[in-house]
């Protein structure tokens, strides 16, 4: 009898590992893409909007205008179900491209190109820095 429980918890043990192991994978292989040093890209965290054909990734020190293309559709579709309001902006982590805006183009003067989402973040609802205008 007790060589069938060892067996069982032994076997329930190797069945509760096997998830573990996916997200170790997961999680190295976003690791990788995000420290490669020779693809040229960066890794970005901040806050992303995308609004009225303007997308905008704030980070702590700057402001960057987004290439709308499909990666920028792909991860404002990822950021939808955390937002409350259109305008809302949602934690993420990103690689990009990193480039100054042509001349005489209106905007931020770096812009960045999505090449991976590596990761989206549900905003803080303790963060209080919303302004709201009215009537």
């Amino acid at each position: 009898m007790k060589k069938i429980s060892l067996l069982i918890a032994v076997f329930i043990c190797l069945l509760s590992c096997k998830n573990e192991t996916k997200q170790v994978v997961d999680l190295e292989e976003n690791r990788a893409k995000s420290y490669n040093p020779n693809d040229g890209l960066i890794t970005m965290k901040g806050e992303f909007v995308y609004y009225a054909d303007a997308a905008v990734l704030q980070t702590p020190n700057e402001i960057y205008g987004v290439v709308i293309d499909e990666n920028m559709h792909k991860l404002d579709e990822q950021v939808k179900p955390h937002k409350k309001e259109d305008t809302d902006m949602v934690p993420v982590t990103v690689r990009v491209r990193k480039f100054e805006k042509p001349e005489g183009e209106e905007g931020w003067k770096y812009r960045v190109e999505i090449k991976d989402i590596l990761k989206v973040e549900a905003p803080d609802p303790e963060k209080d820095d919303v302004i709201k205008l009215s009537n």
